[in-house]
């Protein structure tokens, strides 16, 4: 059967690292909430430089992508740093996690169309164990104004009211907002995400069980 190249495996069949091979800036200043060897999600890590970069610091990482090429690349710069990463070649449209699974969930520039987001971000929440970490930084609906990287759909573009919607304790268990932050950033991640940009960043924490209802 012939393999039909997706987007992202466009995007990732280059030598160089799109995004470079550096961890993302705002996941390296919130990484120490983690409890130590915590179990990491991390969808859309494409070439895996935040999932290689915490398996570093001593967790257990989870890259998972719809691109093969990335996480081919992803496997290969574990390698290369001498850590282990597990791989899920799999859709945020159709995948849904093991639910109280892992520590903490990695969002870094996961854009997904609004018909799918509320979704998506649902399951993964459901995926946090008690005390579990939902860390997401993303392009702000303003990022239209700027020019270094994001979607160039408004329909994909994330405001922290939108997570706060989709995060809803009506649906997802029970949360303590953490950090709901918008504005602007300085971003150099490879060729990818370069300049100024208008960005929401957001955190969240899954209470005990016993604070559950």
């Amino acid at each position: 059967m012939v393999h039909c190249m997706n987007f992202w495996d466009q995007q990732f069949s280059l030598p160089a690292f799109k995004y470079g091979q550096q961890p993302n800036r705002f996941l390296s200043e919130q990484a120490a909430r983690l409890k130590p060897h915590s179990r990491v999600l991390l969808p859309g890590d494409g070439e895996g430089r935040n999932s290689v970069w915490l398996a570093g610091q001593g967790h257990h990482c989870t890259a998972m992508d719809s691109s093969r090429v990335g996480l081919d690349k992803a496997v290969s710069l574990a390698a290369q740093r001498g850590v282990s990463i597990s791989v899920i070649h799999a859709d945020l449209a159709d995948w849904v996690p093991e639910p109280a699974s892992f520590d903490a969930i990695v969002l870094t520039y996961v854009h997904l169309p609004a018909a799918l987001r509320p979704l998506a971000h649902q399951r993964l929440a459901a995926a946090l164990r008690p005390g579990g970490w939902f860390i997401l930084e993303a392009f702000h609906p303003r990022q239209f104004g700027y020019h270094s990287g994001g979607p160039k759909s408004q329909d994909m573009l994330y405001s922290a009211d939108m997570i706060r919607a989709d995060l809803n304790p009506r649906v997802v268990p029970a949360h303590e907002e953490i950090m709901a932050w918008e504005g602007e950033a300085l971003l150099d991640e490879g060729s990818g995400h370069q300049g100024l940009a208008y960005l929401t960043r957001y955190i969240a924490r899954r209470t005990s069980t016993l604070e559950n209802s």
